[in-house]
């Protein structure tokens, strides 16, 4: 990109924009800002310009007005609002003068489902201009994308080749899913002592090394940070997910910088993003798709550094290992852990009978886990129905079992809920708290919880709804609608429907369109005044009206 825009016979100008990379995630965009501007310090003439969410977009549009920049390096999300908006801004004059498009991690692009704001972006970008797509997973999505948005596309694919001579095979060289300085490994741990076995596996490391710990859901994300911290008062530890607001950027920064440390995330970490010296990925769930296993395990062993990953599976999960290695040719060997670490569920559940606020975040990690199991893409192998939800809830350290239509009918045997009075159990938090008791009279006089308003307990019933029944009523009402068309269609067939016909313009309908448009221009640029435009206009209707008569 650096070449090309040197190379170019004008130096662009200070809001003249020539190169635009997209990302799919802040982090990442981030992450591609600061390499970028490591090579511009030995530049002269050309800028750059991070857009991403997080940030006031009064203040990028203010920072572009006064510095301009050649380089723009953003989000989806926030260069469409940027190229849409009118009032303060003509981004879209900036980029007339576009020389590359990169679409960083394109597949990641539309797993996020920016597939329309991708398409909005390409509309206002000059169509002679030149494009790169990076993509590590060559899906049909990103096949599609090529073919749309790419004249005459070349396909570079790279392979780390290994002449292990071990390696049984008939060639000498082998294609690696992932790289070769990097040791995959598995255990497998009951429900009731998974928590335990990864506080004992870590404690046995060292708080000197780095971890990514990788979880399903945001859920579970906000609640093992806050479990964790406690648990391992030794570690660094820093919680990142797509939901997060506000110290998203600071702790992914406070972690790059830490020399160790745990970083809990979902798989918003999982692509792209390079941190120096993680020593261990540890995947607590697995991934929702095979290829995202691989992603996961690529963010250590970086740049021929030494590395290790290990995923923790269930009992009823170890048929993963041989559909990794079918699958991504990733071989996993089992691994030993630690004991676990005693007393650690005992611990787990005395945080949240301190602070309200950890057993409403338990609650909602096992649930947000339940529905999260139900949509993995190898469900053959990781089954709903095959799950103990007594001993996972245990796992999970909940006092209680949440209401939801999942575990109806469900054998819940194995779980030993806490005999307490749970209204007892008070927020930390001052505010939440006094709101609590207040709440709590009225429940203590009328019986009944008070609600904010009857939307959100309606909004609150629908999620409570099984993701199975959900996409059952999602196929009936399809259904319904094709019957409905299939009737329609016959109707017309027959004759019984009346269709209704579009008028056809004349070729004189549309000069006579034509003028009255050209007529409008001549008034707003000025070239006639308000009093000759209604005499043309009159004397034209005058026309047609004694057209007609005749």
């Amino acid at each position: 990109m650096l070449e090309l825009l040197q190379n170019r016979s004008e130096t662009l100008k200070r809001h003249e924009v020539g190169g635009i990379i997209i990302s799919p995630t802040r982090e990442l965009a981030t992450q591609t800002s600061r390499v970028l501007a490591y090579f511009l310090h030995h530049v002269e003439h050309i800028t750059q310009m991070l857009l991403i969410g997080g940030n006031s977009v009064s203040a990028d549009v203010d920072c572009f007005k006064a510095k301009g920049a050649n380089i723009l390096i953003a989000t989806p999300g926030r260069l469409e609002d940027l190229l849409m908006r009118k009032c303060d801004i003509n981004l879209p004059a900036a980029v007339k003068s576009l020389e590359l498009l990169v679409l960083d991690e394109a597949d990641r692009l539309l797993d996020l489902g920016f597939e329309k704001t991708l398409t909005t972006i390409l509309q206002y970008l000059p169509r002679q201009r030149r494009t790169g797509l990076f993509s590590a997973t060559q899906t049909k999505d990103v096949v599609q994308l090529v073919r749309a948005g790419l004249r005459n596309p070349v396909f570079v694919t790279i392979h780390e080749k290994c002449h292990n001579k071990s390696i049984d095979t008939r060639s000498d060289e082998v294609d690696l899913s992932t790289p070769s300085t990097l040791a995959n490994y598995y255990t497998v741990c009951k429900p009731e002592e998974k928590l335990a076995t990864l506080v004992g596996f870590l404690r046995s490391q060292g708080s000197h090394q780095k971890f990514m710990l990788f979880f399903s859901t945001c859920a579970c994300v906000e609640y093992f940070a806050a479990v964790l911290k406690v648990l391992l008062a030794e570690f660094q530890v820093f919680a990142i997910h797509g939901r997060m607001k506000g110290t998203r950027c600071k702790d992914f920064d406070s972690f790059q910088k830490a020399k160790s440390g745990v970083l809990i995330c979902t798989d918003v970490m999982g692509r792209g993003v390079d941190i120096r010296d993680v020593n261990w990925v540890i995947q607590y769930d697995p991934p929702k798709s095979a290829a995202a296993f691989v992603h996961r395990c690529g963010r250590t062993a970086r740049i021929g550094n030494q590395g290790s990953a290990l995923v923790m599976l269930l009992p009823t999960e170890d048929a993963y290992v041989d559909f990794i290695y079918r699958n991504q040719k990733v071989h996993l060997v089992e691994m030993e852990t630690p004991l676990p670490a005693a007393d650690t569920l005992s611990c787990v559940r005395s945080i949240q009978l301190k602070d309200r606020a950890v057993m409403d975040k338990a609650l909602r990690a096992f649930t947000s886990h339940i529905h999260a199991y139900s949509r993995y893409e190898c469900n053959v192998i990781l089954r709903l129905k095959d799950l103990n939800f007594g001993t996972l809830a245990t796992g999970f350290g909940l006092l209680k079992l949440p209401k939801m239509p999942e575990l109806q009918g469900k054998d819940v045997s194995d779980f030993e809920e806490v005999h307490i009075d749970f209204n007892s159990i008070p927020y930390m938090d001052r505010q939440r708290e006094r709101i609590r008791q207040e709440k709590l009279k009225i429940y203590k006089k009328t019986g009944i919880w008070p609600k904010s308003d009857q939307k959100s307990k309606r909004r609150s019933c629908r999620q409570t709804e099984p993701w199975s029944l959900s996409k059952q009523h999602r196929m009936e009402r399809k259904s319904k609608r094709d019957r409905r068309k299939i009737k329609k269609q016959q109707q017309q067939d027959s004759g019984r429907s009346k269709c209704k016909r579009k008028r056809n313009l004349c070729q004189e309908d549309i000069d006579e369109l034509a003028k009255d448009i050209a007529l409008i221009k001549k008034l707003k640029r000025r070239k006639i005044s308000q009093e000759e435009f209604d005499d043309q206009f009159d004397a034209k209707n005058r026309e047609n009206s004694c057209e007609s008569s005749e």
